[in-house]
């Protein structure tokens, strides 16, 4: 198995997945009790936060890895998907206020970031229609009868 060079869009895709990833342990919500971080205040939103990191992973991982563009492009599509959803739960953790707490931190602003930058990797990695690094098979001829 030969690896082949990651384009634009996925390397925007894996830092936008480890952006969310490192979010998850940074505080996110200050209140008067102490600090919450994304696994104090588990829910849906978080959890589609962590599918959109994954396929945003995943969508690097099949790039580099696989010798056809078949399941590449099969993962950028899913991982548009999934980096919508996650942009749009993103933006709910920064509206939504759990337990009572009185501001943001920077966890919340940096999944934004990270949910966006697997969006627009996903985005770039479709429109992308470089050829691929192999040669493509063509049949020889067919004699005439």
């Amino acid at each position: 198995m030969r690896a082949r060079p990651p384009r634009a869009g996925e390397l925007l895709a894996l830092a936008g997945a480890v952006c969310v990833i490192v979010a998850m342990f940074l505080p996110w919500y200050q209140r008067a009790a102490g600090r919450l971080d994304a696994w104090d205040t588990f829910g849906p939103a978080v959890a589609l936060l962590m599918l959109a990191a994954g396929a945003g992973l995943w969508l690097f991982v099949c790039t580099v890895a696989e010798r056809s563009v078949a399941l590449p492009v099969a993962v950028s599509v899913w991982t548009v998907l999934l980096g919508l959803l996650g942009v749009i739960s993103a933006i709910v953790r920064l509206l939504e206020r759990p337990e009572h707490s009185s501001q943001l931190s920077a966890g919340p602003w940096l999944a934004l970031a990270g949910a966006l930058a697997i969006l627009a990797g996903a985005w770039q990695s479709l429109r992308d229609e470089r050829v691929s690094t192999y040669e493509p098979v063509s049949p020889p001829p067919r004699p005439r009868p």
